[in-house]
């Protein structure tokens, strides 16, 4: 049975990916350097989990996985430190162990200096070993323990390199989302001008300049939009600009760039309180702009005239918001799948490349909030998020 070291372990070296890759060439010099400057034939980086040892890199032999029965090192993984046993065959960990008995290998000098996370946690060793009895000198020892360290710094480097390619992905996928959030705005923008166009000074000039102040007034959400999300999407989405902002007052600009998907589906949207909210103002509307737009076109699939309501809870510690809406409401299977970039929820047939509520869960986080859908009491959907005040 595992233990709790051994999940911790477990959990450790999965975020390394190790086991089953390609051998690293980095890895591989440093066994190599290992035997060199211990004077010995054979060198290898263990890596130990629960059930078995897996050799990532090894000189002197072929790199292979046994079982943890059989593992030199696992008998001495929880031990602080090097060791150095001179003779296995008469060490009380080692005498019986079947890399020493002739079993698997005959060895019989044994060294090892652990390989430590960042976090504590011992994930394996580098040792060293001969067939022959032996001695490691002072030099030599800590020559193995700054390998030990190296392989580490090896192993968090590709980590980070790792997670930076991922988080390059998810830039890429922010891009698309920024073109997908502007198509609300341009879409009014366009309509705006088109209006103006089609009334003449002469007949109707109040109407075209509304319609032009109001064309005028999407441009700059648009401008402010771009600027602002570009500048999230090059931070990672990690410090947004947080200021107070009045949810009806955002609502009402979402309102503006939906004004046309709005109309044609004769769509009303309810706001339940006028709340002031700790939040950045573009990302909110981005927010927001994305589950109102998903409560409309989900309902319109499900042939019902949306009824949208946005509403404001106050929490000891933040606030609430939640918008509901009168369509069909998502499986409970599905609430925490759409989330993830690319997936689809129910109304298969409705556009879009489910990447909008992906987008939503990135802001959420990046003000430490949290996000979620429910079944809504108006018989649809209902999205929620939270805010902390201290966001």
């Amino acid at each position: 049975m595992s233990t709790a070291h051994d999940v911790t372990r477990r959990d450790a070296i999965a975020q390394y990916r190790l086991v089953g890759e390609p051998p690293e060439p980095d890895l591989q010099g440093l066994v190599e350097l290992a035997a060199t400057v211990c004077n010995v034939p054979t060198a290898v980086i263990n890596i130990i989990d629960d059930r078995m040892q897996h050799q990532v890199a090894a000189v002197g032999i072929q790199a292979a996985s046994c079982s943890r029965e059989d593992s030199m090192c696992a008998a001495v993984i929880g031990t602080p430190g090097r060791v150095v046993v001179p003779d296995a065959r008469i060490d009380a960990r080692f005498a019986q162990n079947a890399f020493v008995t002739g079993e698997i290998a005959h060895v019989r000098f044994y060294a090892s200096s652990p390989l430590v996370t960042p976090a504590g946690v011992a994930i394996g060793t580098l040792c060293v070993f001969d067939d022959e009895v032996g001695e490691l000198s002072d030099a030599s020892s800590r020559a193995l323990d700054l390998l030990a360290h190296q392989v580490i710094d090896v192993l968090e480097l590709r980590r980070v390199q790792r997670d930076l390619l991922a988080s390059n992905a998810q830039l890429e996928s922010f891009a698309v989302q920024v073109s997908h959030d502007l198509r609300n705005p341009l879409t009014a923008l366009s309509g705006f001008l088109e209006l103006a166009a089609d009334s003449p000074e002469m007949v109707d000039a109040p109407r075209a300049a509304q319609s032009l102040s109001r064309a005028e007034a999407a441009a700059g959400r648009m401008t402010a939009m771009v600027t602002d999300l570009l500048d999230f999407a090059r931070m990672g989405g990690a410090r947004p600009h947080v200021t107070e902002v009045d949810v009806a007052d955002t609502v009402d600009a979402v309102l503006e760039d939906l004004d046309g998907v709005l109309v044609s589906t004769g769509a009303e949207v309810t706001v339940e309180a006028a709340t002031p909210v700790r939040a950045d103002d573009t990302l909110l509307r981005v927010l927001l702009q994305n589950l109102i737009a998903n409560a409309v076109k989900f309902t319109v699939a499900a042939e019902k005239v949306p009824r949208i309501t946005v509403s404001v809870e106050t929490l000891p510690d933040g606030w609430r918001v939640s918008v509901d809406d009168n369509g069909d409401p998502v499986e409970p299977d599905l609430r925490e799948r759409v989330f993830e970039p690319m997936q689809r929820g129910h109304g298969a047939e409705v556009q879009g490349i489910g990447i909008g509520l992906a987008t939503c869960r990135r802001i959420v986080e990046a003000h430490r909030g949290t996000i979620g859908l429910d079944a809504s009491p108006a018989g649809g959907t209902r999205a929620w998020f939270v805010l902390p005040a201290a966001a």
